[in-house]
């Protein structure tokens, strides 16, 4: 089975009822005094929007989507934001409402109001900006190594990556086509990823934010603020520093020492989770297509992401994971100094 793009059709995916009337009732009802402004904002997992009040600068609204995340699990995104902030980590966290909690429910939604903040995503050439990134991560999992998460998940590299190919292989997600490449390289991938995992050995896993690119942190004048922690989780602190590393390997390894300069000023760094990064990577680019596949029924997939469903999509995701197998199995990033 090969899948065309979806033409926008009438649904009855649970936001269609997010309409602006049922956001703006919502917010009234928690106690904030809306002036009838809204936009609407990127967001695809959940949805989210600023809003405007009366007399007081706007808010941003997330309504999380349903059935992602228990109530628990969400709580525990809130209690470790809230955790952090009050330990003066720049984080943004969710807003204590005028009902005393951060976390509030209408029908069928889920919902929390964040502070707005500005800011432009840092630029990760400059070294003073990892260094001070690394300084903050350091303090991040600090408090993020004193408890642990009960309803939030860790990661499994292997089992993920079995599973979420089985998702698309049994959604006919794949051109028949290309099946065959594909299927060939999955066993190498996952033979690569174990092989690095092996390398690594036995880490620490602690409370990360599990997400932590430079889209998810702002810079504003002197200012660092790291926002979106829905994907929190259990990790290993690599987690949080290999998506801010760009370009070759050898520009990679300064980055790395520069944030670990910083790091290491607060929390000690275990230097074989840098043989975690491929098999992170790995994950992320089939979790990336899974997760994509898994979302196809709600009508804003098809209509951003329209080259999914093209076989086009699927070609280069098979030559990005043949460049992925070749990074696995080269040497793990070296850092300034190390041989």
């Amino acid at each position: 089975m090969q899948h065309e793009p979806s033409e926008p059709t009438s649904s009855t995916h649970p936001y269609d009822t997010l309409t602006p009337e049922v956001i703006l009732g919502t917010l009234e009802e928690a106690g904030f005094e809306v002036s009838g402004r809204l936009f609407a904002l990127n967001s695809y997992e959940n949805r989210v929007y600023q809003i405007g009040l009366e007399n007081a600068p706007p808010v941003i609204a997330k309504f999380y989507r349903p059935g992602r995340w228990s109530e628990a699990a969400i709580r525990e995104e809130h209690e470790f934001s809230l955790e952090l902030q009050q330990a003066d980590i720049p984080v943004i966290a969710p807003l204590v409402m005028p009902g005393g909690d951060s976390l509030g429910q209408d029908n069928d939604f889920l919902f929390a109001v964040f502070p707005q903040r500005g800011g432009q995503a840092p630029d990760t050439s400059v070294t003073d900006t990892l260094y001070r990134l690394g300084q903050w991560l350091g303090q991040m999992h600090n408090f993020g190594a004193r408890k642990a998460f009960k309803h939030r998940p860790g990661f499994d590299l292997i089992d993920g990556i079995i599973k979420h190919n089985e998702l698309l292989i049994s959604g006919g997600w794949i051109p028949n086509d290309l099946r065959p490449a594909w299927d060939s390289l999955i066993p190498d991938l996952i033979a690569g990823c174990q092989q690095r995992m092996a390398d690594a050995g036995q880490v620490d896993t602690l409370r990360i934010h599990g997400d932590c690119h430079a889209g998810n942190i702002l810079c504003r004048d002197e200012t660092m603020l790291f926002v979106d922690l829905d994907d929190c989780r259990t990790g290993p602190a690599v987690q949080d520093m290999w998506l801010l590393l760009n370009g070759e390997s050898i520009e990679k390894g300064h980055q790395l020492g520069e944030l670990l300069e910083g790091y290491e000023m607060f929390r000690d760094f275990n230097r074989r989770e840098r043989h975690l990064i491929e098999p992170l990577r790995c994950y992320r680019q089939i979790a990336h297509c899974a997760w994509l596949a898994r979302r196809w029924e709600d009508p804003a997939f098809p209509r951003f992401f329209p080259w999914f469903a093209q076989p086009r999509y699927w070609s280069d995701q098979i030559l990005a994971l043949r460049e992925q197998l070749g990074a696995l199995q080269e040497p793990a990033i070296s850092l300034p100094g190390q041989f």
